[in-house]
């Protein structure tokens, strides 16, 4: 009961930050968003939880954050806007997974028996992996949300619709990535069965299809901030 309770306050929190950092920071903000919810959601991922006695991983809430960040991109900015900052995500994730790994081969001043170093390899030595299928996952799925949202708008393109182009392209793209990552990451690894993967899966695209929902709200409020720096461009 507690992971639950303390789950939705993570949530709101979560998404109320998010909320913070585009009205104090305007679209600069949502880069600076993609860049940290990235490499944040590839560092919980490596935490695997349980609620009601289903297991789950942790990072799906900063994930979802990032489909809302590029589609509230595409709303307001455009196409290119929203291609940039999945470029850019893409980008912060290989740069981090790079030089976390170059970290990790310099000699620590305790030796093998130095703690940090310990605690270091367990969170970044499975990074590689989780890299590979975050990386691959974040590609197929992030351009295939732009282009939904894209596509969608044709058909639902007026202001009150949002949430259709919003909650359309990301609960598809969403499952997309979700078996697209756990497949990388998770399959053939040590204590992940069969069942336990599967049970990942489903519940990791569920999370993702209910925070969608509930990152809606959040993404109508945004949509109503104006900038006076903006205005003049």
């Amino acid at each position: 009961m507690f992971n639950l309770l303390w789950g939705i306050v993570y949530v709101l929190v979560n998404f109320s930050l998010y909320l913070l950092c585009y009205r104090l920071f305007g679209k600069k903000g949502l880069y600076a968003w993609i860049g940290v919810a990235t490499v944040v959601a590839n560092i919980q991922v490596t935490k695997t939880i349980d609620i009601f006695g289903i297991a789950m991983t942790l990072g799906n809430t900063m994930y979802v954050s990032l489909y809302m960040t590029s589609d509230l991109l595409n709303e307001k900015y455009g196409r290119k806007e929203a291609q940039k900052a999945v470029w850019f995500g893409f980008f912060t994730l290989i740069m981090t997974t790079v030089l976390m790994q170059m970290a990790l081969y310099f000699s620590p001043l305790g030796g093998s028996d130095d703690e940090m170093q310990k605690a270091l390899q367990s969170i970044f030595g499975l990074m590689p992996r989780l890299a590979l299928g975050s990386l691959t996952a974040y590609f197929v799925s992030q351009f295939l949300d732009v282009k939904l949202y894209t596509w969608i708008r044709k058909f639902y393109g007026k202001r009150h619709q949002f949430w259709i182009r919003n909650n359309g392209s990301t609960m598809i793209s969403s499952l997309v990535d979700t078996f697209i990552f756990c497949v990388i990451a998770f399959a053939g690894r040590e204590g992940f069965t069969w069942t336990i993967w599967l049970e990942v899966f489903l519940t990791t695209y569920i999370i993702k299809f209910v925070l969608t929902a509930v990152g809606t709200p959040f993404l109508y409020i945004a949509r109503d901030f104006k900038f006076a720096d903006e205005d003049k461009e």
